[in-house]
């Protein structure tokens, strides 16, 4: 028998792989904008349109690994540009061009409504209960990773 523990993780691992493949098709089908692109304009949305490369990798979920090639791609795309940070001339920023900002709006029309299709299959009482006990997990994790 597992224990809570490994089911938790077991369940989230298998969520993930079954529900981002289909997210992305969704997202990529309307918009034309990979997940992994989209990652990177919400974290640069968030952030007022502006990150050094180092914030940036920190911040995005799906794509850590690829962030530099990731960003290469979205400003051949004329979406994101890069910018010389004038206080270290070993890093750069990443900015939100104004057509990065629109693809990145028209893109969260399609996502947002698409994760509630794929992630509201449960009563909202119970959906209340994983959020919070999935913040709280994530809380935990944070504050073990603070203390190493």
């Amino acid at each position: 028998m597992h224990s809570d523990a490994e089911r938790i993780w077991d369940s989230l691992l298998r969520f993930e792989a079954l529900v981002l493949p289909r997210l992305d098709r969704t997202v990529q089908r309307a918009t034309g904008l990979p997940l992994t692109w989209y990652d990177v304009l919400l974290e640069l949305w968030l952030a007022d349109g502006r990150l050094t490369m180092g914030e940036l990798g920190e911040r995005v979920v799906l794509s850590r690994t690829r962030v530099s090639r990731l960003v290469d791609e979205l400003s051949r795309a004329g979406l994101v540009v890069r910018e010389a940070n004038p206080d270290d001339g070993r890093s750069s920023f990443a900015a939100l061009t104004p057509e990065g900002l629109r693809r990145f709006q028209a893109a969260r029309k399609v996502y947002l409504p698409a994760i509630d299709d794929e992630v509201g299959r449960l009563p909202d009482a119970e959906l209340a209960v994983v959020a919070e006990g999935l913040e709280r997990l994530l809380a935990a994790a944070r504050a073990a990773d603070d203390e190493r």
